[in-house]
């Protein structure tokens, strides 16, 4: 899964680089992945795509999905949700890949799976809608239209509705990181959003005051508008395949290093399917 704040570097990146550019030829599914998903046979995706010009890349929040890279091949929308590198004419092309497509001047853009990841492909119909369903994602998406947490129409109304419909039973990293509440903000993002906030990650929504919820919602904001200004964070890489210059706080590259608050030794748990990391101390 791409993280939101990757997701916005991958869009002005693809931008920047992409767009003008026309598909010569595409491979799809040539080391097949068991968590790599497509939309119908990946086989059809060269005829689908072969000869439609790159358009543009939607920003997160303003397309057809929520917490996707949209890019539009003219009547075509590709919707990944796995990492995307652009590999220049001459460059060396990646071993395995899910995803390959040839542009005319000889570059490359590809996906490669590391644990599970789609690469879509829906026709787009001349009223600018899709023919199939493309947002079933996240278990509150209208349509695709999630507010982005960048943007200000995600205000702490919208963070409220958000908590007073969840089980108040719930941990924090629950609501936060599964059934995609919030498109984009995953187990990675959220060990930093949590140790800004000072919550720890298995804190119930039920014992939390009013003054910590508005910490978490102003934490969601702040801290994924850092990772995104700074290029995402220094353990994901962007579509020229270099680390971003966010340094993130919390994550096993950080495990050895002790708390820059406290100096407490850090701590890692399996929690609901992944890893949570957290200081003792500043996040009782």
């Amino acid at each position: 899964m791409i993280e939101l704040p990757e997701s916005h570097v991958l869009v002005e990146q693809i931008n920047k680089t992409l767009v003008g550019k026309t598909i010569r030829n595409v491979v799809a599914n040539a080391h097949p992945h068991s968590f790599a998903f497509y939309t119908g046979d990946p086989n059809t995706y060269r005829k689908k795509l072969s000869g439609k010009k790159i358009t543009s890349s939607l920003k997160p929040g303003t397309g057809y999905t929520c917490g996707n890279v949209e890019i539009l091949c003219e009547d075509m929308l590709l919707v990944i949700s796995t990492p995307i590198k652009y590999h220049a004419t001459g460059e060396k092309l990646p071993k395995s890949h899910q995803l390959l497509i040839e542009f005319d001047d000889f570059s490359y853009m590809s996906c490669t799976v590391q644990m599970w990841g789609g690469m879509f492909c829906y026709p787009i119909k001349k009223n600018g809608s899709t023919k199939d369903k493309v947002c079933d994602r996240c278990s509150v998406c209208h349509k695709g239209k999630c507010p982005d947490p960048l943007t200000d129409a995600f205000d702490q109304i919208y963070f409220d509705s958000l908590w007073s419909n969840a089980k108040p039973a719930l941990s924090v990293k629950a609501f936060l990181a599964t059934e995609q509440r919030i498109p984009g903000l995953g187990n990675g993002v959220l060990q930093d959003i949590l140790f800004n906030a000072q919550i720890h990650p298995k804190r119930k929504l039920q014992t939390m005051n009013d003054k910590e919820k508005k910490k978490i919602f102003r934490s969601i904001k702040s801290t994924l508008k850092a990772m995104k200004d700074k290029g995402g964070r220094n353990t994901e890489k962007n579509l020229f395949n270099c680390n971003g210059g966010y340094e993130v706080i919390l994550s096993n590259n950080t495990l050895k290093n002790p708390c820059r608050v406290c100096d407490s030794k850090l701590i890692r748990e399996a929690y609901l399917g992944g890893n949570i990391y957290y200081c003792p101390i500043c996040q009782k």
